[in-house]
């Protein structure tokens, strides 16, 4: 017997290094890239705003999450912001080059979904937060342990 996988969602595996070009071509000060990979979005930022000791605070509704993610997520009881994303990148870009980068991003097909998520603040040093749907501020807190299994 032959299964067939006839579901709309996909790897988000790509390869990034045309995009991250493009980027700091248009902005070579672009302060931080980073591969969401391990622990996802959440980890990455958290482990900027540490070592930056900066706060962070993200919209939830600029993330660009495809819809057939979120209910896989829903139904496994999983954060999106936790999963890893082989195929994106995090950028902490200057803001007067962020419209920029942005454009560069959205020119290139693995940066068509690209987004601006967020800022880097003053208030609550090394911790991120998430502005929700609703208005209030969620903590985002750094994965732990292990969610997925190692992958690369």
């Amino acid at each position: 017997m032959t299964w067939r996988c006839r579901s709309p969602v996909r790897t988000d595996c790509a390869p990034l290094n045309s995009l991250t070009q493009a980027m700091l071509t248009a902005a070579p000060n672009i302060a931080v890239l980073r591969d969401p990979t391990r622990g996802g979005v959440a980890a990455v930022l958290n482990e900027i705003a540490e070592a930056s000791g900066c706060g962070v605070l993200i919209d939830e509704e600029q993330i660009p999450i495809h819809p057939e993610v979120q209910g896989v997520c829903d139904i496994l009881g999983f954060d999106p912001l936790y999963l890893a994303n082989e195929g994106k990148c995090v950028a902490f870009v200057p803001a007067d080059k962020a419209d920029k980068v942005l454009a560069v991003m959205k020119a290139n097909k693995y940066g068509r979904d690209a987004r601006i998520i967020g800022e880097t603040t003053a208030e609550a040093a090394g911790q991120v937060g998430m502005r929700t749907a609703i208005g209030g501020i969620r903590v985002v807190d750094m994965p732990l342990g292990n969610i997925v299994p190692r992958i690369c």
